[in-house]
């Protein structure tokens, strides 16, 4: 009995509770007001937030949202940039080979000067004393070859009308002059009006050619006095740019490979002053009135990787033959023979004691240094190929072992 009316209460209770919120009493005005207030404070759920409008400006990307404008701006303005430098280094080319033939003879001329400071010349004395000896075998080979060329040019310029005269009564040309009309053609080529102005342009072509040529090498001359004054402290900066930790490694590295750029210097001297010694023995031999010229321009021309010894070996063998054709065809063949014992023997020996660069790799680096930078490119290629091999025999194949 008590339990059923207890029940019977609860549910009258609840009944008139909802009857009373039905009826929209104060009572339950005052709880749903609190429902609402709750729900207003309460934080919004995942449901909420996915549903709720976004505040933000329309132009702005949301937190970890790809902003598609700005990376494609970031990257239109990065080209934009390495275009400029690209434009830039096209422009000033010049100026950074004069910087890198100079950095490069400063590195090779350093061992000379290292060794005037070990006889007690200070660096400043030796370098001035190494520049002095440049300059004075600059004017001595310029006075011992421009005199014999500009005789030989008076020579031929008074000897053109015998050299015209005898074309005239040879037979050959006069069948040929015959046949194709040589002689009227040289003459209409010579009497053309416009002949004055191409021979006046080929001129100052050629003039303006020799003067960009002294300028290039003053500067070069220049810059390598610069940079073998400043070449310790060059160097240390470099070595500072490496970590604490590794600057010792590198430093041994650095040293051995400006050692051998020196070395690589040393040789290339060593085998210029051989060929020209070869050559002046040679050309005295035979009774050649220009021996000392021809001589310094076989050892000028041998400091050239890889062609050098053939344009020294083709001067000398016109000049030769000018005058003598018989003694022509005897010094060319000589100069044959030479560059093979240069190639085989005398320069593959020197190089290895330089250098420490096998013959084949030392071929192919000078190929490629001229296929991409011309005479400059074939200078340099093998100092840089004797830096590769000493990197990879110090650092790369010990860490491959170690592996």
């Amino acid at each position: 009995m008590a339990e059923g009316q207890s029940g019977a209460g609860h549910e009258a209770a609840v009944g008139g509770g909802g009857e009373r919120a039905a009826d929209g009493g104060p009572a339950a005005d005052r709880e749903q007001g609190q429902g609402v207030r709750a729900a207003v404070a309460a934080p919004p759920g995942p449901e909420a937030e996915q549903g709720r409008p976004s505040d933000e400006a329309p132009g702005t990307a949301a937190p970890g949202r790809l902003n598609f404008f700005m990376l494609g701006f970031t990257g239109a303005l990065g080209v934009f940039a390495a275009w400029l430098l690209f434009q830039a280094i096209v422009v000033a080319q010049a100026i950074f080979v004069y910087i890198l033939v100079a950095l490069f003879f400063a590195v090779g001329l350093n061992p000379i000067v290292e060794w005037l400071r070990g006889r007690g010349i200070p660096r400043w004395g030796g370098i001035v004393a190494l520049c002095v000896g440049l300059i004075a075998f600059v004017v001595g080979f310029i006075w011992a070859i421009v005199p014999p060329l500009t005789e030989q040019v008076t020579d031929f310029v008074t000897q053109v009308p015998h050299y015209a005269a005898q074309l005239q009564d040879n037979r050959l040309i006069a069948d040929l002059d015959q046949r194709f009309g040589l002689l009227k053609r040289f003459e209409s080529v010579v009497t053309d009006p416009n002949v004055g102005q191409q021979v006046f342009g080929g001129v100052f072509g050629f003039g303006q050619a020799v003067l960009n040529s002294l300028i290039a090498t003053f500067t070069v001359l220049v810059l390598t006095l610069f940079f073998m004054a400043s070449l310790p402290g060059i160097a240390e900066v470099g070595y500072r740019l490496v970590p604490r930790s590794r600057r010792a490694g590198v430093r041994a590295i650095g040293d051995e490979i400006i050692v051998r750029i020196g070395s690589y210097i040393g040789g290339q001297l060593l085998t210029a002053l051989i060929s020209g010694v070869v050559a002046l023995v040679f050309l005295f031999l035979i009774g050649s009135d220009y021996a000392l010229t021809l001589a310094l321009v076989v050892a000028v021309t041998a400091l050239i990787p890889l062609i050098g010894t053939t344009l020294g070996a083709l001067v000398c063998t016109v000049a030769v033959g000018v005058g003598d054709l018989f003694l022509g065809a005897v010094t060319l063949v000589f100069f044959i023979v030479y560059q093979q014992i240069e190639s085989y023997v005398i320069s593959p020996r020197i190089m290895r004691h330089a250098v420490d660069v096998a013959p084949t790799a030392t071929i192919t680096a000078a190929l490629l240094g001229g296929a991409v930078m011309g005479l400059i490119g074939a200078l340099i290629a093998i100092p840089v190929a004797a830096a590769v091999t000493l990197v990879l025999k110090e650092v790369v194949f010990p860490r491959l072992e170690e592996r």
